[in-house]
Formats: structure tokens, C-alpha cells, sequence
């Protein structure tokens, strides 16, 4: 049974046997890389990834990064595609396939098929004087020195590499079409994710009451403002302008400091200049100054006038925090 410093001593092995495998990648980006980019950038089909065995598995990972970044792409299996489903490819569609060997019995079978169909032909391949090196068009070199496993059999530092090689592409074709957070957010409507890149302010704060006080409002007026709003704070107004916020926080300290609060008045003890958000802004973008502020309520502007405030309760709902 090995020690807890035995499976460190591997993890850590394995771990860098990978890195020494992504670092020699570089090699790899060559003029074949870039014309590969520009074939696909250029193109009017969609980009067909197949592939055998883990270089399957890591295919279809490509093919989502792929369509989640504006590169319309299909994984086809190499074993399904010579029976039958080789009708899946279209005319102007590009085949981009991986292999460690490039010697498998499906993939020697598939290629002469697809260079019939006369649709260009990238081969992601560990062994450039392969079969399927031979009869790509263009070749990205993925060959690793080794695997990580000590037998140097099971596939880990060239599936890695497959990967980041896909990755890769990815992003330069991301590049190529000037792919904004915008875009990426269209295909990424749900989850998490989605919410950073669509939510906005004005879909979380009117949910909300909009507590405000005027500045010469009496310390009853705001404290009976700030408990029926239920938000912890109140915005100080003039004119439908924000000139300050108070919060449960500072009526804590007013109580500390004054012997008397009687006469006090709103404008005594308020946050002068607080920080705001005007409603068509992200949600992400309040977290984000609430975050650096260490506050947790936000005044909400439109057009610079008062119109409410988002909590970070609001956002914790959302599980976007």
C-alpha cells in the first residue's frame, strides 16, 4: 500500500509529466497551425471533430468549447461514421480528427472516405508519419514524449495535449472574430455563467422598495424609513439626487457617539457621496464595487436620479456570489 508521501510524490510526477508535455506543444504552432485558423475562420461550413477511444472523449470537449465561443462544430465518432453516419457532413464542412497513432483500423477506413467527399482534412495527430498525417491536409503536431502513467500506456500527458491543442484553435478563432463577453453571453443564457454575463441591475433592485429620507428628516423619520424597507439603509435625497446614504451600520455608531439624538437630523449623520449604479449595469458590476467597498447596500441610479437600492442579498439569491 503506498504511503500518503508515495501518491504526493506520484500526483506531483504525474502533474509535471504533463506540463513537460504542454510545453513542448509550442513546437506545434507552426505555419499548419495558423493556416488551420484562417481555413476555419474563412469557412461557411461547420467543423467536424472525430476521433476513437479517449481521443473521442476529448473531441467532444473541443466541440463545445468550439460552439460556445462561435464556431459552429458536430463530434462525430469514427466508428459511427463508417456505419452510416457519415451523412452528417456537408459539403463545405471541415473534419478535424485526433489521434495518438493515427494507425487505427476505423480511422484508416474513414479517411479515404472523407478524401472522396473532397472536405478538408486536419489531423490532430501524436505520430506525423502516420497514416492519417500522411493523408491530412494540414498536420498539428501533438506528439508528447511520454505518458504520464508509469507503464506509458494509458492515454493522460496526449489526450492533454489534444486538448490543449483544441483549446488553442478555440481561442484564436475567438480572437480572429473579435468574440466579446456580449456574444459569449448569447450561448450562455443559463446557470451561473449566464446570469455574470446578462443580469442587470434594474432585474434585481425593483424587486425592492426604495427607502429615502430628505436630509433635513428627523432621526424617527429615518429610522422608521429604514425599518419598514426592510433594506438596512435609506438614501438621503435632494431634488430626486443621492447626496448621501445611511445604514443600520451608522445608526449604531450614532448611538456610540451621541449623548443625545433627539434634535438629530438626517443630514448629520449620512455617507456623503456614496457609491452608485446606474440600473442598466450588470449585477457583477455591483458585486464587484460592493466587494471593494465592504458595503452591502448600493444606491440605484437612472438617468442620475434616485430610483432605488440593490442588496447583496438580492445577488446571493441569484448564486452568483
Amino acid at each position: 500500500m503506498e504511503s500518503k508521501k508515495d501518491i504526493k510524490r506520484i500526483a506531483i510526477e504525474t502533474i509535471n509529466t504533463e506540463i513537460d508535455a504542454i510545453i513542448n506543444l509550442k513546437k506545434s504552432i507552426n505555419d499548419d497551425f495558423t493556416s488551420c485558423v484562417e481555413l476555419i475562420y474563412k469557412s461557411k461550413g461547420r467543423i467536424i471533430i472525430t476521433g476513437i477511444g479517449k481521443s473521442a472523449n476529448i473531441a467532444t470537449k473541443i466541440v463545445s468549447t468550439l460552439n460556445s465561443t462561435g464556431t459552429p462544430a458536430i463530434f462525430l465518432h469514427a466508428a459511427d461514421a463508417i456505419h452510416g453516419d457519415l451523412g452528417i457532413i456537408r459539403d463545405d464542412d471541415i473534419i478535424i480528427c485526433l489521434s495518438k497513432s493515427g494507425e487505427t483500423p476505423e480511422i484508416k477506413v474513414l479517411v479515404p472516405l472523407l478524401k472522396l467527399r473532397k472536405n478538408k482534412l486536419i489531423a490532430i495527430v501524436g505520430n506525423v508519419n502516420s497514416y492519417l498525417a500522411i493523408h491530412a491536409d494540414f498536420v498539428i503536431n501533438s506528439t508528447v514524449e511520454k505518458e504520464a502513467c508509469p507503464n506509458n500506456l494509458v492515454p493522460t500527458s496526449s489526450t492533454t495535449a489534444q486538448l490543449v491543442l483544441g483549446d488553442a484553435l478555440a481561442i484564436c478563432l475567438l480572437e480572429r472574430r473579435n468574440f466579446t463577453a456580449s456574444d459569449f453571453a448569447k450561448f450562455h443564457p443559463g446557470g451561473t455563467l449566464g446570469k455574470k454575463l446578462y443580469l442587470r441591475v434594474v432585474d434585481l433592485y425593483k424587486n425592492n422598495e426604495a427607502p429615502q429620507v430628505c436630509e433635513n428628516d428627523d432621526i424617527k423619520t429615518t429610522i422608521l424609513e429604514i425599518s419598514s424597507k426592510r433594506l438596512g439603509a435609506t438614501a438621503v435625497t435632494k431634488e430626486n439626487k443621492i447626496i448621501g446614504i445611511i445604514t443600520d451600520g451608522d445608526l449604531r455608531r450614532m448611538l456610540h457617539t451621541k449623548s443625545s439624538i433627539e434634535n438629530i437630523i438626517a443630514k448629520e449623520i449620512m455617507i456623503i457621496n456614496p457609491k452608485t449604479i446606474d440600473e442598466d449595469e450588470l449585477v457583477i458590476n455591483a458585486l464587484d464595487i460592493m466587494k471593494k467597498n465592504n458595503i452591502t447596500q448600493l444606491p440605484v441610479t437612472q438617468n442620475d436620479n434616485y430610483v432605488g437600492i440593490i442588496h447583496l442579498h438580492d445577488i446571493l439569491k441569484e448564486g452568483i456570489l
